[in-house]
């Protein structure tokens, strides 16, 4: 049964933080991004890694405290079919990946057809390889994090009045709702995306195998974004500079844009 304490930190990362980053990290980003768009970028990237890890430790503080079972919040290990089938997703997952990756890597006309399809949200993805590393890191906390965040609190918290399904769609619901930065569009797709994992958990009864295939997600698109957007010279540096646009909240900062990127 949640405590006002786990109601209130579920408003804090579902509400409050997400308002407090259009209202001042939005205008921050744009005045980095007028002056240095390569600075900005990485200064928007490390502020979403060190300030998701922080807000997902007050989490497992507040449910430590209460001597709750992990267990019970999702951080089971899959069994039997279960295990297997989700191995078995991540494989076709990450082969797609290196699939695509490929196929950009020797094509100059397959990278200008995703360099377009990226639109306005060029100016929070990977240019150079060092650029690359930073949004592993991105990759990483989305990963975990999200799923921490919206699978695994948010439901539990509301499940009790909701029902789980209940709470399911509206952690969905919440999770788009964190996107209208890109447009109703992107948010509807993210959704859509916020809803796989959500289906994922469901299914496998563990947080594991959605923070594992979201982690790959943004990697994998990172990549591509990083192929198609870089010059083409050893250093992977790129050129052009797009109009800014706002970044995600917290835990979503860059990488969870990549419901809109290209799946093709």
């Amino acid at each position: 049964m949640p405590a006002l304490p786990d109601l209130f930190y579920v408003a804090l990362f579902a509400v409050v933080l997400p308002l407090l980053d259009y209202v001042f990290l939005w205008p921050a980003f744009h005045r980095r991004l007028q002056a240095d768009p390569a600075r900005a970028r990485r200064w928007l990237w490390a502020w979403a890694i060190f300030s998701a890890w922080p807000v997902v430790a007050v989490g497992a503080a507040i449910w430590t405290a209460n001597d709750r079972s992990w267990t019970s919040f999702g951080f089971s290990v899959p069994e039997g079919w279960r295990l297997w089938t989700s191995l078995a997703l991540f494989s076709l997952l990450a082969a797609y990946f290196v699939y695509t990756v490929a196929a950009l890597a020797l094509s100059a006309e397959a990278r200008a057809s995703v360099r377009r399809q990226f639109g306005k949200l060029t100016d929070i993805l990977p240019r150079t390889r060092t650029e690359m590393v930073w949004f592993g890191g991105v990759s990483l906390t989305a990963g975990f994090c999200e799923e921490f965040l919206f699978r695994g609190y948010f439901i539990w918290a509301f499940a009790t009045w909701l029902g789980w399904w209940g709470a399911a769609a509206a952690s969905v619901l919440t999770f788009g709702f964190w996107h209208l930065y890109q447009g109703w569009n992107g948010a509807l797709r993210t959704g859509i995306v916020g809803a796989l994992f959500t289906l994922t958990v469901a299914i496998f009864g563990s947080l594991w195998p959605a923070i594992a295939l979201h982690a790959l997600l943004d990697l994998g698109q990172g990549l591509i974004a990083w192929l198609a957007l870089r010059d083409g010279d050893s250093t992977g540096d790129a050129t052009g500079i797009d109009k800014p646009t706002y970044p995600p909240p917290p835990c979503s900062r860059a990488f969870n844009a990549f419901a809109r990127s290209p799946r093709s």
